[in-house]
């Protein structure tokens, strides 16, 4: 399978070839980058230098379409969807890791991302891209709407509970810290290293957009009308999401009742792994143990003083969060082993 990247030369761009230059049955055979057109890979992404002697590109959807049979967009939100009609009518394969088609009510792109939806025929050709919750609906897709990271982390922990119908649904509590690789490639002032270096700051305390896809994945499940409070944090590490979430239950609850719920909901997935130890340093969930993986761990507590449960969910936002889940669902959409060329586990120590 011929492969291209669209706007690969930020992170998600860079993770997305070092797990696509390794894997076996696909080919890149195009980069796009409107900045470094005509320069090495290896000049943007000093890690894959010497694996490979592709240059970055001028985005041509002719050109590509001809050399690719699926492409990956990593453009940022609100051109995604000025460029994917072409290639959907071209019939190509596509991954979109922006958020353009990730809602499947046109209206809300005008409160979350305020601008109105110019193809709102197009979104619901698009499945919403969580293997875990829609794996069987991505096999028969060729249109892939990767999820937001901080959303991913959420769904993923919130889902079973949702489903199980112990909690109470209209009061949800989502907490989530992310590293400094969350806000892209492209410098600012709040990314700025004497700026961002040892920050815990909250930066989206409230109407994060990603509330959004929480929201709606999560309606879905229940078939309720879920709701769900977000605040994010920006905090001194450059990888990772910890997602620590809060819920109260409609009746007593324990330990042992949580991992039933989790181990059924989440019976043979690949990437989904359970952290509630009582030996060793991380007895909990932790996002630097995940670094380069694209594994989403999962713990819980449960705190009978407020009739409470504490969820918490790490992955690393580059790659579960990303690349490595757009790759995940590539293997589902090709008929491929989902796990092939990211079974790696995370870089420790970092």
């Amino acid at each position: 399978m011929r492969v291209g990247i669209l706007g690969a030369s930020g992170y998600v761009g860079g993770e997305l070839l070092r797990i696509l230059l390794f894997h076996p049955k696909v080919e890149v055979t195009c980069v796009t980058s409107k900045r470094h057109v005509g320069e090495y890979i290896h000049h943007v992404h000093s890690n894959l230098k010497g694996l490979t002697e592709l240059k970055f590109i001028e985005h041509n959807p002719e050109e590509i379409s001809d050399k690719c049979d699926l492409i990956f967009s990593s453009f940022p939100h609100g051109l995604s969807v000025k460029v994917l009609p072409d290639y959907i009518e071209r019939g190509m394969k596509i991954i979109d890791l922006s958020a353009d088609f990730r809602l499947k009510n046109p209206e809300d792109y005008k409160k979350w991302y305020g601008y109105e939806h110019p193809h709102p025929e197009l979104i619901e050709k698009f499945v919403y891209g969580i293997p875990e919750l829609h794996r069987e609906d991505i096999k028969r897709s060729s249109l892939i709407a990767n999820p937001g990271c901080m959303a991913i982390a959420s769904i993923l922990a919130l889902a079973p509970l949702v489903k199980s119908n112990v909690i109470d649904k209209s009061r949800m509590i989502v907490d989530a810290k992310i590293g400094s690789s969350g806000a892209g490639g492209a410098p600012s002032l709040s990314t700025h290293h004497a700026i961002r270096f040892g920050v815990i700051r909250p930066y989206k305390p409230v109407n994060h957009r990603h509330t959004a896809e929480i929201e709606q994945e999560l309606n879905q499940i229940a078939k309720d009308n879920v709701r769900i409070a977000m605040s994010a944090h920006a905090v001194n590490v450059v990888r990772g999401i910890l997602s620590t979430c809060h819920l109260f239950t409609l009746k007593p609850i324990t330990i042992s009742d949580l991992w039933k719920i989790y181990r059924g909901f989440y019976q043979k997935e690949p990437f989904i792994r359970f952290v509630k130890d009582k030996k060793g340093l991380y007895k909990l969930p932790d996002p630097k143990i995940l670094i380069g993986s694209n594994y989403c761990d999962i713990g819980f507590e449960v705190d009978e003083h407020v009739n409470r449960i504490v969820i918490f969910s790490a992955i690393d936002n580059l790659m579960k969060g990303a690349a490595g889940n757009a790759v995940q669902n590539m293997n589902i959409m090709l008929n491929i082993d989902e796990k092939t060329s990211l079974q790696m586990p995370g870089l420790h120590p970092v």
